[in-house]
């Protein structure tokens, strides 16, 4: 059985417990299967010696996660040589369906609502509510954790500039 930090953060006020152990800068990232908006697997291997921008929300379907995902989208036109991700447990199909709506093309959407295995991976997911709390992580080139935020209350928005200049530190590194 993973590891659970109860009280961890709140959600709307009140404190969750999230599962899994917290993920530090300087750790070595932790690997993850999730499923692409086709439903083929996604591992952290997949995208190897590239930095990546995670970026991970409760659903895309909610305002502060619609933000936060069109965010990142425009930051990733930007930076070139980083791959983003949005994760979230919402269903692949759904988020087809909302990057289609969103015009989002910078940010590939991919789904842990198969058994949770990044949100147990990066001890970012929501024992109560079988959601992932909102956080972002960047991994650099040589899988090494350079910056982790779990954001304290799961419905406000995360820093957007730390986890960007972050990722740009990598590129230089």
């Amino acid at each position: 059985m993973s590891m659970e930090r109860s009280g961890a953060i709140t959600f709307k006020g009140n404190p969750v417990t999230l599962l899994g152990a917290e993920v530090k800068v300087g750790d070595k990232a932790p690997d993850f299967q999730v499923l692409a908006n086709d439903l083929s697997p996604v591992t952290l291997a997949d995208s190897k010696g590239s930095v990546r921008i995670i970026s991970v929300v409760p659903s895309v379907d909610t305002g502060v996660c619609d933000a936060q995902t069109r965010r990142f989208n425009e930051e990733a036109a930007n930076l070139s040589g980083v791959k983003v991700y949005t994760v979230s447990v919402d269903l692949p199909f759904a988020q087809k369906r909302w990057c289609g709506a969103a015009g989002i093309e910078n940010v590939q959407t991919v789904s842990d609502h198969r058994d949770l295995s990044f949100g147990t991976a990066y001890g970012i997911a929501i024992k109560e509510l079988r959601l992932l709390a909102r956080g972002v992580f960047v991994i650099d080139q040589n899988d090494q954790v350079v910056y982790a935020e779990y954001v304290a209350e799961a419905t406000d928005h995360p820093d957007y500039e730390a986890p960007v200049l972050a990722a740009k530190k990598a590129l230089e590194a």
